[in-house]
């Protein structure tokens, strides 16, 4: 078979020769004969690569008469329904989930020809990929179960280029919608960045989207409607565009002073609006000062160490990774499962040396064993990544740095020693330090989560001993949100600082946008700053508690709705476009991206004439105004794209229906929504092709691929780049000789008898705030292993005389909170960890006690805010 036999010189190939042919027929007839003729119930009909090649050998009639085996289906969880009758047998899901991703919960039982691909025994997949298992698949054997509830064939989906906004990572994303809805995510390729594959966030994620409870228009509440409707303040008076912005108009111009808080989960284009309407100086951010100030630490290392920040197709590349204070599966999943590919790369070398091609998967891993490439990661908990690291060491944050001071140390003299460094300590940093020094491409990994400066001036310390060896290596750093580094470059103050302001009555009207505070801090600082005279103004996609207490809401598009621009954490700017406009179905829908509401707002303020703005003109006066971002235009095609003279679809050309859509609404058909922002239109009409190539691609479809398969023919090779180019532009880049090594050493962390340094870590299902509105990642998140408790070091339960699952309350000055008990063997004595999402009143940090609640006490984690 040519696919399996090296190329060699004179060597002669066909695909089209009558024997190829013959021979292709023949295996997709073998692997019918089990295989159900279902396609029009079945779920992955018109996205299959099964039927692809059905169709492409002719194979239109069975001649298998006997009867076919079945099997019984699992409950797999949440996010995949499971059809074993429909499987082939081609391995793909196995080899995926357990050789390339690292799961251990699904298996191929049986043999010969009568197999079983599940779990043991029925039960939620664990690996944070298992979404992926229903593009690899190429049959309908694992489907989206999250598109099962609402389902629609793809053809008749509306799709549009976008960026998850789950994380900071950035990963392209196929968002497809029908009825106004969001029916399902699929993976968009991206050569750079994901690829093939994305995290179960990402991919599940989007359920807040399709929220009933979203606001749609306008709410206004005063105390003077209050008395003249005499009702509640939970319902607010509703009101038309033009009525809204003259209140807000009114609102803004009758104050002392404006401030505007921004927010990471907004694009620079809205941020940027928001800043043009209040000022820089009366601007905040709308991040915690802490978490700023590592953002601003994080921007000035990325520009100063003399390292460059690899894309994720070249951290599969490095052959030697020190993560520092992170715990990647959790805080940058798809990055996490790229540091995997880095370690499990050895294997391809080993293989490379003796002559064994990589498509002879099982002779590579026999070959290799457990021989990896060194990984090593600090961080005070265990990770799923430990599985295959060379070393991995739990300690306090403090100590975290301590060790990463001296491994900077040990690679060079230059850079500051560690007073009473542990022995232990000692001799872990001069072994990694040796591992990083003779590795040819070595990659420091650091980030904000344990909210440390000293945790990222340690990794910049080692990115900076390693640039004066080698410009090989490389340096990255995660942030929390889709547009932290974005928002960083922006600048602004922090968010104590608008709260302060609002308290002591130097503004008296603030403006927020796409920011739920409560969700940022402690419930008595916001509800002071709440609790004045100001007038408070909220821009937002969800029904936040920010948004219930605002006397005028504008409801703003989310990710689906609007176009803009992200920064992920590589520095690479990225547009997302809009994938269905909302007031086509709901004609009584005011949604609007926040930057059309907030320069509406602008113009009605100081009654300019003017009160349109386009995507391109919002793009182009934020790099008007930040010469930083001036390369940010070239990140998409602008709204004047063309290929062939016609702009491209966002719908397939089989796409149906279309007439009957708004049958409810009128029985005539209205004009399609106009675009003006964007190159796409919104129906099947325009260019969706692959010749001539173009960057960015709503949707994956060639002549005989409905399959995902399609990728291949928008890349110039399997595996390689899009012919047209990555989508998105890299905004930071490394400036050598400017840094010095920091010298702020942390003391060793010390437990104390009367209480626990309280840890906030980073949890990938109900972590983050939008992703945890959707109804599947509330569930997964509620599965027994990954429900939310309070870890403490199994030594330090044993000294109090707790068990595992025991009701513990945490304490602090300001609040507390009631969850089981998980011992965790590694976390370090004095310490105690709580998983992000529960609750803002606890910060990491912060000194906490631990109370046993009396037997019968219930949890309190269900209450508490997400």
């Amino acid at each position: 078979m040519s696919c399996m036999t090296p190329s060699t010189d004179d060597s002669w190939i066909s695909i089209d020769d009558e024997e190829a042919r013959a021979f292709r027929a023949g295996v997709v007839e073998w692997l019918m004969t089990y295989h159900p003729h279902d396609c029009p119930v079945c779920e992955e009909g018109g996205h299959c690569h099964l039927q692809d090649v059905t169709v492409m050998t002719g194979h239109d009639r069975r001649r298998y008469r006997f009867n076919k085996r079945t099997h019984r289906n699992q409950y797999l969880g949440p996010f995949i329904a499971h059809e074993m009758n429909r499987c082939i047998n081609c391995y793909r899901c196995v080899r995926f989930y357990n050789d390339y991703a690292g799961g251990t919960d699904l298996g191929v039982f049986g043999m010969n020809n009568n197999l079983y691909f599940g779990r043991h025994q029925e039960g939620v997949l664990e690996s944070p990929f298992s979404g992926n298992l229903t593009e690899v698949c190429p049959t309908g054997v694992f489907t989206d179960q999250t598109h099962s509830e609402r389902y629609v064939r793809k053809w008749d989906m509306q799709f549009a280029p976008s960026v998850c906004h789950q994380c900071a990572v950035g990963c392209n994303i196929s968002p497809g919608e029908r009825y106004g809805e969001i029916r399902r995510i699929e993976n968009r390729y991206n050569g750079e960045l994901n690829r093939y594959f994305l995290c179960d966030r990402g991919r599940f994620g989007y359920g807040y989207v399709n929220r009933t409870d979203r606001p749609r228009h306008p709410e206004w509440r005063s105390d003077g409607w209050k008395e003249r409707c005499n009702e509640q303040a939970d319902n607010p008076a509703i009101l038309d565009v033009d009525p809204a912005l003259d209140r807000g108009a009114d609102m803004l111009r009758s104050a002392r002073r404006v401030i505007g808080i921004g927010s990471p989960r907004a694009s620079l284009e809205s941020n940027h609006q928001l800043i043009e309407l209040v000022g820089r100086e009366n601007f905040s951010c709308g991040i915690a000062a802490q978490e700023l100030a590592c953002l601003k630490r994080m921007a000035e290392l990325e520009g100063s160490c003399g390292l460059p920040v690899p894309t994720l197709r070249e951290v599969e590349a490095h052959d030697a990774v020190l993560v520092l204070g992170e715990d990647l599966m959790h805080s940058a999943a798809r990055l996490a499962l790229a540091v995997r590919q880095a370690a499990l790369a050895r294997r391809d070398d080993l293989a490379q040396g003796r002559g064994i091609p990589t498509w002879n998967a099982e002779a590579v891993k026999t070959l290799a064993q457990d021989s990896r490439h060194p990984l090593y990661i600090v961080y005070p908990s265990a990770t799923e990544l430990d599985g295959i690291s060379a070393g991995s060491w739990r300690l306090a944050p403090a100590d975290v740095a301590r060790l990463g001071f001296a491994i900077a140390h040990a690679i060079d003299g230059n850079a500051p020693a560690v007073p009473d460094l542990d022995a232990t300590l000692a001799a872990a940093a001069h072994a990694v330090a040796g591992q990083l020094m003779a590795a040819n491409r070595p990659l420091v990994i650091s980030g904000g989560s344990l909210e440390s400066t000293h945790v990222l001036d340690a990794a910049g310390n080692i990115a900076r001993a390693l640039s004066r060896r080698t410009k090989r290596a490389g340096f990255m750093l995660i942030r929390g949100e889709v547009n932290s580094t974005g928002l960083a470059m922006l600048g602004g103050h922090s968010l104590e600082w608008g709260l302060d302001e609002l308290a002591e009555s130097r503004a008296d009207a603030v403006v927020v946008l796409e920011n739920d505070l409560y969700a940022r801090l402690p419930e008595a600082r916001v509800k002071a700053a709440m609790d004045t005279e100001a007038t408070l103004m909220v821009l937002d996609h969800q029904r936040t508690r920010t948004w219930q207490q605002a006397s005028l809401g504008l409801p703003a598009a989310s990710f689906a709705e609007a176009d803009g621009t992200v920064i992920s954490l590589e520095g690479r700017a990225q547009r997302f476009f809009q994938v269905f406009d909302p007031r086509y179905l709901r004609p009584e829908c005011r949604i609007h991206e926040s930057w059309r509401w907030l320069h509406a707002l602008r113009a009605s303020v100081f009654r300019h004439e003017d009160s349109t703005i386009t995507l391109d003109e919002a793009t182009e006066a934020c790099v008007r105004d930040y010469p930083a971002l001036a390369d940010m235009v070239a990140a998409a095609p602008g709204a004047d794209y063309r290929v062939e003279g016609t702009k491209l679809a966002r719908a397939p050309h089989r796409y149906s229906g279309r007439t009957s859509l708004r049958a409810n609404i009128s029985v005539s058909e209205p004009r399609t929504p106009q675009d003006p922002d964007t190159p796409f239109n919104f129906s099947m009409e325009g260019y969706s092709g692959f010749d001539p190539a173009r960057m960015e691609v709503p949707f994956a479809w060639a002549p005989g691929w409905n399959s995902h398969q399609a990728w291949n023919k928008f890349t110039d090779e399997v595996g390689g780049h899009l012919r047209a180019g990555d989508p998105g532009v890299r905004l930071v880049m490394p400036r050598s000789g400017a840094y010095d090594y920091s010298r702020d050493v942390p003391a060793a962390f010390k437990p104390r008898s009367n209480g626990w340094q309280l840890l906030v870590l980073p949890r990938l299902f109900g972590g983050e705030e939008t992703s945890a509105r959707a109804t599947p990642i509330e569930e997964r998140a509620s599965v027994p292993s990954e429900a939310p408790s309070i870890g403490l070091s199994s030594d330090d339960a044993a000294q109090l005389g707790l068990e595992q699952g025991a009701l513990l309350t945490l304490a602090t000055d300001t609040a507390s909170l009631t969850l089981p008990l998980r011992c965790d063997q590694r976390l370090p004595s004095g310490v105690v960890s709580l998983p992000a999402g529960l609750s803002s009143e606890f910060r990491s940090g912060e000194w906490a006690r631990i109370n046993a609640p009396a037997p019968g006490a219930a949890s309190s984690h269900e209450e508490a805010p997400l």
